[in-house]
């Protein structure tokens, strides 16, 4: 997609757009619909649109398969520790009202943090998807 400027102007200036309104259903999302999920679907679809115009090679130099790994794994770690800090605090596994004074605090506190190990793992993962089936090679198909 060398030969494509505009392209390749255009597809900068939506990644910026998706990011920012994945930041803004992350940020929506204990309020009304959105939330964790569709947050990391949005950011791992600016991914794949940056591996579309600048090819997959350049999409992985990026966002390397190692911070991949790494992501999904600290994702699901800040959803159970969030878990465990409540049983810690003296409630249940995903008690958030225990996570602060205030149970209202500790709700919004705690759905905070849940939300964003969602939207680490999603990302993550779905990325993952994209990149061992982009990735394969005819001979690979043929197997």
């Amino acid at each position: 997609m060398r030969d494509y400027l505009v392209l390749r102007v255009i597809a900068k200036a939506m990644i910026a757009f998706m990011l920012l309104f994945a930041l803004y259903v992350q940020f929506h999302g204990d309020l009304g619909p959105g939330g964790g999920f569709q947050a990391g679907v949005i950011v791992a679809a600016s991914v794949v649109l940056y591996a579309i115009i600048y090819g997959l090679q350049a999409a992985r130099t990026a966002v390397p398969d190692r911070v991949i790994e790494s992501l999904i794994a600290s994702g699901v770690l800040l959803f159970a520790g969030v878990g465990v800090a409540g049983i810690l605090l003296g409630g249940n596994y995903l008690d958030y009202f225990v996570l602060s004074g205030d149970p209202v605090h500790g709700q919004h506190r705690g759905i905070f943090w849940v939300e964003a190990g969602v939207l680490l793992t999603v990302f993550a993962v779905m990325l993952k998807v994209f990149y061992l089936f982009a990735g394969r090679t005819h001979q690979d198909v043929e197997k």
